[in-house]
């Protein structure tokens, strides 16, 4: 069972942290610009950074058998752009708190779902009474944060 302070937990809510500051910024960067635009410039800059690390740690990139990769896992460019543009228009219309709730809620409801049937080939994790009630008590507090 992973550790609630475990390294690889905490990187996790670094993550999320990192999460609601690009949500932040996305939004503001979307009313001084436009959606579209604001998301296309956020994908150029972090993919012209992944280049760089890249190229910077030599990670090989020709020796993959990408065609043999199922097409779905492809799909997490196409739900970025989705996920960026979201975040922005939410953020800017709820305020940083809700929108961030409500995210989060969204990926821990959808999160156990993946787990418990082993969806795109991840490790099956079933779900336990404990994690429903969990998962309840989320959704209680998540209301109580709503303003």
């Amino acid at each position: 069972m992973l550790k609630f302070f475990s390294l690889p937990a905490v990187l996790a809510a670094i993550s999320g942290a990192a999460m609601a500051v690009q949500g932040t910024l996305n939004s503001q960067l979307t009313q001084k610009t436009s959606l579209l635009s604001s998301t296309l410039i956020v994908h150029i800059i972090g993919s012209l950074i992944a280049l760089l690390a890249v190229l910077a740690w030599k990670v090989p990139m020709f020796g993959h058998k990408w065609l043999q990769i199922p097409w779905y896992l492809y799909l997490g460019g196409a739900l970025s752009v989705g996920i960026v543009a979201l975040v922005a228009i939410t953020i800017s219309r709820i305020g940083v708190c809700n929108a961030t709730t409500a995210i989060i809620l969204g990926q821990v409801g959808l999160a156990v779902i993946i787990d418990h049937f082993g969806l795109f080939g991840v490790q099956r994790i079933s779900w336990n009474p404990w994690q429903l009630l969990g998962l309840a008590l989320f959704i209680g507090g998540a209301k109580l944060l709503f303003k």
